[in-house]
């Protein structure tokens, strides 16, 4: 909720942050209570309406629906206050907040000590990268000032028998700076107008390749897309961007937005582990942090590297191939397919509870940082096997939850 209680003087309130903001319309969209509108400039959160569901959060491809400030709740910022602003108002330290409350040797309202525990907990505030990971550039090339990148590879991942039709693309920016990082995204602009002739809205794909460039030292990147041809319930559609990006030939140009994403980063501080769970196209962000740790090995700064990969059969899971190359002391890697003929069917929860007792040591570990990527569908399996696995301990998840996201070691991004 906004606000705890109508007698506590704190509230916690939702903003968007106008100047990353690329008003794609995606948090208006996803909003299930129409707490979210807009005007010709800001896109803004009514503090009324608005009851913390946090649904419009992950959608969002720039971070900026992340946005809180602390408030006295019987003044928040007002909707016209916010289509005013070009930037967020500076932020109040909740410390504050609670000296005013307290001042006068009164007890803190439970409500208030509520507010302060959800949000040190990492509920109800911004998402927090790992706070040894490297400083992200967000929002340099909006879609009013996209930049133009050079298409060197476009290489198919899947079996050609394969019901996924997943590329390998490599962009290349030239002499244009395009700094990202592992875990960052990048807009694509498709040419043309939709049906109502409109220009095309971009499309965000995660970025496939380490921070030094698909080829190290270059200024590319490269991105996993699947070909959409049918909606999630099976119906026939020609997804606008996938189906452009996957038709790329070499030497063609792509108008591209970005980088967007500031908390869903790797770690970099020595000894570090990482837990990956992904499926399909939701390797790109893995492929490229291991990628990043690949490159490094030899100066032993890493900590350990796991991975739960799920797709229908090995055919449809993109670098399936190169994943087999690598080495068991370098990473542990855990497939889960569900469409093999002759065996059961195995989901990525499936291998998460085969192999509880790694993921507990990995729940406890205080270096270990947790990232999931995929379809929606996904994640609820995963989170009530993470809560099998607790429970089994003597432990319970709602209550390590919130400190794994207190301590930026739980990083989701599914769509």
């Amino acid at each position: 909720m906004n606000a705890p209680a109508e007698h506590a003087r704190l509230a916690r309130q939702h903003l968007i942050d106008p100047e990353i903001c690329i008003r794609c319309n995606t948090c208006e969209e996803t909003c299930p209570v129409d707490a979210i509108t807009h005007d010709s400039l800001n896109y803004v959160v009514a503090f009324d309406k608005c009851n913390g569901c946090l649904a419009c959060v992950p959608p969002c491809p720039t971070g900026a629906i992340d946005s809180w400030r602390n408030v006295e709740f019987v003044k928040p910022y007002s909707i016209e206050e916010q289509f005013s602003w070009d930037l967020l108002p500076d932020t109040t330290e909740l410390d504050g907040f609670e000296a005013s409350v307290a001042g006068a040797d009164e007890a803190i309202p439970d409500e208030v000590q509520q507010l302060t525990e959800a949000a040190t907990a990492g509920q109800g505030g911004p998402a927090l990268a790992p706070w040894s990971a490297a400083h992200p550039y967000v929002n340099l090339y909006p879609p009013a000032r996209p930049v133009t990148a050079t298409v060197t590879g476009n290489f198919r991942l899947t079996a050609e028998d394969a019901s996924s039709d997943i590329h390998h693309i490599v962009l290349d920016f030239g002499a244009t700076p395009f700094p990202v990082l592992e875990g960052q995204s990048i807009g694509i602009i498709p040419p043309g107008t939709d049906a109502n002739g409109k220009p095309h809205l971009l499309r965000m794909y995660s970025v496939a390749s380490p921070r030094e460039g698909e080829r190290p030292h270059y200024n590319n990147v490269a991105l996993t897309v699947k070909r959409v041809t049918e909606d999630h319930d099976g119906r026939p559609v020609r997804g606008v961007g996938s189906n452009y990006v996957c038709d790329l030939k070499k030497g063609d140009k792509v108008q591209v937005t970005g980088p967007y994403g500031s908390t869903f980063l790797m770690p970099n501080h020595p000894g570090s582990s990482i837990m990956m769970i992904c499926t399909g196209t939701g390797s790109a962000p893995m492929r490229a942090m291991t990628e990043r740790r690949r490159r490094r090995r030899d100066q032993k700064e890493g900590g350990e590297l796991v991975l739960f990969f799920g797709a229908r059969a090995p055919s449809e899971l993109p670098y399936f191939g190169p994943l087999q190359k690598l080495p068991q002391d370098f990473i542990d890697i855990n497939f889960a397919f569900s469409r093999v003929p002759g065996e059961p069917k195995r989901y990525v929860q499936d291998r998460i509870r085969e192999r509880a007792d790694k993921v507990w040591a990995m729940l406890q570990d205080e270096n270990c940082y947790i990232y999931i990527c995929g379809l929606k569908g996904m994640e609820a399996g995963v989170l009530e096997a993470f809560r099998d696995i607790c429970r089994a301990h003597g432990a319970d998840w709602d209550t390590l939850h919130p400190r794994l996201l207190a301590n930026a070691r739980f990083h989701v991004e599914t769509y």
